[in-house]
């Protein structure tokens, strides 16, 4: 499956492993904040740092991004009107399979992190719901917006989408699943999504 947002998601790591610029903060942003730090004591700490550590590295950085992202949510948006057909088994292996397809895009930018640097722009609360906005700027002085868009469950927040310069990662997602299950089928859509997991 071709994948066109890998972009996106370099950027998002860049959120994830950046150097932040300290502000005021409220709760979704110091949510953010806190898994940034997590991400950055593990890829900092020396006795993770060798080859034969990767694996153990990349299970930590997963677990703390875990933390943070509804990826549940984030699948049934992105599946939409298909998600309500399928099975709670159905449903629970394509969760894992987007979590895991999401994870290999992300592994795969960490060794390109330069130092990026980040700037916090505020956040909007609206009951359960926020929107964390936030700069990124490059080594070439180029400014990169960012929102995290975060829901309140069980006393936390969790991200269920991101946006990079005004484009949705969810969106692009449930564009690309809902033409492969139109071209074919949902089946279909699954098989190139094990097969992308195999590839790990």
């Amino acid at each position: 499956m071709k994948l066109s947002y890998l972009y996106g998601w370099s950027v998002l790591l860049l959120f994830l492993l950046g150097v932040t610029v300290p502000v005021m903060a409220g709760e979704p942003e110091e949510k953010i904040k806190q898994t940034t730090d997590k991400i950055l004591s593990i890829l900092t700490d020396p006795a993770l740092k060798s080859p034969s550590k990767e694996g153990e590295r990349r299970k930590l950085i997963r677990s703390a991004v875990d933390e943070r992202f509804d990826w549940e949510e984030m699948a049934r948006r992105s599946l939409a009107t298909h998600w309500a057909k399928r099975t709670p088994e159905e449903k629970k292996e394509f969760v894992h399979l987007f979590a895991d397809l999401l994870e290999q895009v992300y592994m795969s930018k960490v060794e390109g992190y330069s130092g990026e640097k980040v700037r916090y722009e505020g956040e909007r609360v609206d009951g359960d719901y926020a929107v964390v906005k936030v700069k990124i700027v490059t080594k070439k002085n180029r400014d990169i917006p960012v929102e995290y868009r975060l829901k309140k469950e069980r006393g936390d927040w969790f991200v269920y989408d991101v946006s990079i310069e005004g484009v949705s990662l969810v969106n692009n997602y449930r564009i690309q699943f809902n033409s492969i299950i139109s071209r074919s089928s949902y089946e279909n859509l699954v098989k190139r999504l094990r097969e992308k997991a195999e590839l790990r």
